[in-house]
């Protein structure tokens, strides 16, 4: 059983960093793309940076959530951080697709951050599930903060990257409200303010690379 639960895991993370993912919802950039040959070069150039950046973002909440839910007893919470990858995995094949339609490229760092963020989640889960879900309910709330500012830099006219980051939004949002609610707690500024700088190192890197 636990040999099978590994494997699955394993399959997760492989697909998440090939870029072979399932989606349950439909993709809601659809329809939209026909008016990317109206963008600029240099508009679908930033725009593709920016997708690449949310790729990253999901890459690595995969990584966390396949952590926490490795560290923790409860199968209760077990099922709460599965749903929630889940619905990441959708923000992971919405984001490739659209890199794909600007032209763009994934980062090249993707199995750094996917490692990284493993190690993280795993020491995060093991500290208690109030924490566990306190970490969850932050890095959820760090990543609606720079979904805003994508909203705001992204081109007018990229109707297709904006549906997909709006939806991205409302759902990160509810899975900060839902930590929560389950009984995450407060992290102490010193972490939270650790994690946005943590943050604010792989956005910038992921922009490029």
């Amino acid at each position: 059983m636990l040999l099978d639960k590994l494997i699955g895991e394993f399959d997760r993370g492989l697909r998440s960093l090939t870029g072979v993912t399932r989606t349950a919802r439909p993709y809601p950039g659809a329809n939209l793309e026909l008016e990317d040959a109206a963008l600029t070069p240099e508009e679908r150039q930033h725009a593709a940076a920016l997708m690449r950046v949310n790729h990253v973002g999901e890459v690595c909440a995969q990584a966390l959530y396949q952590a926490q839910k490795l560290a923790t007893r409860s199968e209760k919470l077990k099922q709460a951080f599965a749903v929630a990858a889940e619905e990441e995995e959708d923000h992971l094949a919405w984001t490739a697709s659209r890199i794909e339609a600007l032209g763009g490229r994934p980062s090249l760092l993707n199995p750094l951050w996917y490692a990284g963020s493993l190690a993280i989640g795993f020491v995060a889960g093991r500290m208690g599930d109030r924490v566990s879900l306190g970490f969850m309910a932050e890095t959820e709330r760090q990543v609606e903060h720079h979904l805003d500012s994508h909203l705001e830099s992204l081109p007018v006219g990229d109707a297709a990257s904006r549906a997909v980051v709006e939806q991205m939004r409302t759902d990160e949002m509810k899975h900060a409200r839902s930590a929560m609610e389950a009984g995450g707690v407060e992290l102490p500024f010193p972490l939270t303010a650790a994690m946005r700088a943590m943050s604010k190192v792989m956005t910038r890197t992921a922009y490029y690379l």
